[in-house]
């Protein structure tokens, strides 16, 4: 059990019926009343995020999530595939359980997947990963204004802002954290 005095930032904790993550917090002590704790918290399967004070001795059940690396194979068009590397055993995942990940994975990409009690809950990306142009429009000689961007799309179907110099066929190292842009190589 943890208290709501003792929260800290990525702290993971069962509250309401669901698992949440503390984003921000603070100690608040009023000149009148008791004091409270302020938090910012995400509930990880749903990504609502709420601001909530709590009383500082408020227990609640710290929530244990397991991670694993986990190969996606493929998609059916309803579910996506990862196996387990060390047993080789296939885990379907629901488009809702990928959506966030999904547009920066090819087959055969490793991910994480987050458990919560033995439930695949959601599929982070790599932090960086090379993706093929499938399509853009051409840049013009000498159209050189500086931060100038264009669409791309990319081989996962995935449009992002590039460099007027970027080409179909160029291979880019993209951000999966923020959506961008990295290099081309």
């Amino acid at each position: 059990m943890v208290t709501a005095g003792d929260f800290k930032k990525g702290l993971t904790v069962e509250w309401d019926g669901g698992i949440w993550t503390i984003v921000d917090f603070q100690h608040v002590k009023p000149g009148k009343g008791a004091a409270f704790v302020r938090t910012k918290i995400k509930n990880i399967l749903t990504g609502a995020v709420v601001e909530r004070s709590f009383n500082p001795t408020d227990k609640m059940p710290k929530a244990i999530i397991e991670t694993k690396e986990m190969e996606y194979l493929y998609s059916d068009g309803e579910m996506y595939y990862f196996m387990d590397q060390e047993t080789y055993e296939q885990l379907p995942l629901t488009h809702e359980q990928v959506e966030d990940a999904i547009v920066y994975m090819k087959e055969n990409t490793t991910a994480t997947v987050r458990f919560f009690k033995g439930a695949a809950f959601s599929v982070e990306a790599p932090n960086f990963v090379e993706l093929k142009v499938t399509h853009t429009e051409p840049g013009f000689k000498g159209d050189t204004a500086s931060n100038t961007t264009k669409p791309a799309t990319v081989e996962t179907g995935l449009t992002i802002n590039v460099p007027l110099f970027v080409e179909i066929g160029d291979t880019l190292r993209i951000d999966t954290r923020t959506g961008e842009y990295m290099s081309r190589s």
